[in-house]
């Protein structure tokens, strides 16, 4: 079997990981990094370039093919690959508005009644409507770019005044480009995070084990918005009423709305949610596997990952069993000085030979440079580390363990990740 991985951080050398796991595979990553090129063959196409990468795909006969990122689903790849009779996984480009568009997404859960915050959009044009409309507000609010911002297009504003500054970004210097054409302001939800992960075929669906991401940059939920600094999984605070819940009035009403809308949801739909104390509420939806909770969620899989995969494309889900090994696992990024700001690349990464038992390292954003390998993103590594006894604690003591052992010129990384989850370990053990 021939498989492509399109994309190049560290979801995507994650999954290069789990399919690798199956015999007989051989892997494709288009356009891949350092760390996945010892496991796949490295293709030098960009992950939004859909025509050359049909074309590779078709010249060598690729069995199935695997969407990473967002923005090549928003860009029709799914269409384009289905037309020419390829199997792909992943949502079409009608579908995958419920990313792509924060306001599409908060129209959909209206018309469907998914639970979700209380929210209105604005275009640029109503900039000065919307001014006023803050002015009579209770603070704190959300403010969410409309379009695909890598993770960052969220603020969390504390005053009329501070978002006013935000939307002078927006709107005026136009850091979001085209994603901030128009915004949503959502009331402020308080509560627990959980990202829940459901593969669906349009009709079938399988739940992975829920995480937790950490999106502040600093130690204590401190610091700017990033694409997600480290997740660990399973998630303490998520009960299984609450999973039933998203299951019902989430999950099964996004694949039910869609096919009813006629563009069929399939692929990874990423719910997430916000454990309020009335419930369970959505905070977004992505329709990708999510940045860092992949690289831990999928260490959690002992059935095939592949099969999973090809289930999902192949409309075929209702015959795949999912089988979970129990484990629990951390994953801590190591970023570059300044992300998510300016950040400098070409620092020459140590220690990635080492090896320690229950660790893996997988790569954000790196490249080869002869024998060296150099950091090219912000966010350079995930290092991850997995207990089979299920505990946070324990996994989490293994991918600090690990990070020790790497070095690069302006490193660093969230010394907390999991850290309340591991004091619920610690009273409920305490308690028994």
């Amino acid at each position: 079997m021939k498989v492509l991985v399109i994309g190049g951080g560290g979801r995507e050398h994650a999954i290069v990981d789990a399919i690798a796991r199956d015999k007989g595979v051989t892997i494709y990553c288009a356009p891949g990094n350092a760390g996945i090129s010892s496991q796949a063959e490295i293709v030098n196409i960009k992950s939004d370039d859909v025509f050359h990468l049909l074309r590779f795909a078709d010249d060598n006969k690729i069995d199935l093919t695997v969407v990473g990122p967002e923005q090549p689903l928003g860009a029709g790849i799914v269409d384009t690959f289905e037309s020419r009779g390829k199997k792909i996984f992943g949502p079409k480009k009608l579908a995958a508005r419920l990313e792509t568009s924060k306001v599409f997404a908060k129209e959909f859960m209206k018309r469907w009644k998914i639970p979700t915050a209380a929210s209105r959009s604005f275009t640029i044009q109503q900039h000065k409507e919307l001014l006023d409309y803050l002015g009579g507000e209770k603070y704190p609010l959300v403010l969410k770019a409309d379009g695909l911002a890598a993770g960052k297009g969220v603020s969390i504003v504390e005053s009329a005044r501070d978002a006013e500054g935000e939307l002078e970004r927006i709107f005026v210097k136009k850091v979001f480009g085209g994603a901030g054409e128009r915004v949503v302001v959502e009331e402020f939800m308080e509560g627990v995070e959980a990202s829940v992960f459901a593969v669906t075929d349009g009709r079938d669906y399988v739940v992975l084990p829920a995480a937790q991401d950490h999106k502040r940059s600093g130690d204590n939920d401190t610091g700017k918005n990033t694409g997600g600094m480290g997740a660990f999984t399973p998630t303490p605070f998520l009960n299984q009423g609450d999973l039933d819940f998203i299951k019902s009035a989430v999950i099964e009403r996004v694949i039910e709305g869609t096919s009813a809308e006629g563009y069929p949801f399939r692929g990874c739909l990423y719910c997430g949610m916000m454990l309020t104390n009335d419930g369970p509420k959505v905070v977004e939806f992505n329709v990708r596997f999510g940045d860092p909770e992949t690289q831990a969620v999928l260490q959690m899989i002992d059935s095939s990952v592949v099969g999973l995969l090809e289930a999902s494309a192949d409309r075929s889900l209702s015959s795949y069993r999912l089988a979970l090994n129990g484990s629990a696992s951390v994953c801590v990024i190591a970023a570059s000085k300044g992300y998510p700001d300016y950040h400098e690349n070409g620092k020459e990464i140590s220690g990635l030979q080492s090896t320690l038992a229950g660790t893996k390292v997988f790569h954000s954003g790196s490249t080869l440079d002869g024998v060296r390998i150099l950091t090219s993103g912000g966010r350079v590594l995930g290092v991850v580390g997995t207990d089979p006894s299920g505990s946070i604690g324990a996994a989490a003591q293994l991918a600090y363990k690990r990070l020790e052992q790497i070095r690069f010129d302006g490193m660093f990384y969230r010394h907390d990740i999991g850290k309340r989850a591991i004091e619920f370990e610690a009273k409920k053990g305490n308690s028994l």
